[in-house]
């Protein structure tokens, strides 16, 4: 989960997400995430805006690299044109800041849900 939100907030919604079953990392940037051996992750949460590669970015690079993760997209700057530019590039869930801990959890389920299963 590269560049969790800050403060509080990112320990509720990681603390939502381990009571429910779900195990997770989180990585300063998208270049840790890629360095650390974590591509073979369920499911990413990535913010939109990160230093470096942006949150969509970095799903476009796991997927051009045939190695896409499901993925949510969270930002603080949530507009119609960043979720078509989400939605068009394969991610189905694009959450904006600030977000309830149960919004993301739903959002996990719903991009594990629509993963085809790897072989």
């Amino acid at each position: 989960m590269p560049d969790a939100p800050a403060g509080g907030h990112a320990a509720r919604s990681t603390s939502k997400l381990v009571s429910a079953g779900f195990l997770t990392a989180t990585f300063a940037d998208a270049e840790s995430f890629l360095t650390s051996g974590e591509p073979r992750a369920a499911c990413l949460v990535a913010d939109m805006r990160m230093p470096g590669m942006s949150g969509l970015q970095l799903y476009q690079h796991l997927v051009a690299s045939g190695t896409p993760i499901p993925t949510v997209l969270i930002t603080a700057y949530a507009s119609d044109e960043t979720r078509l530019r989400a939605r068009e590039a394969g991610i189905d869930c694009c959450l904006a800041k600030p977000f309830a801990p149960d919004e993301l959890l739903e959002c996990v389920r719903r991009a594990l849900a629509g993963a085809t299963p790897k072989s």
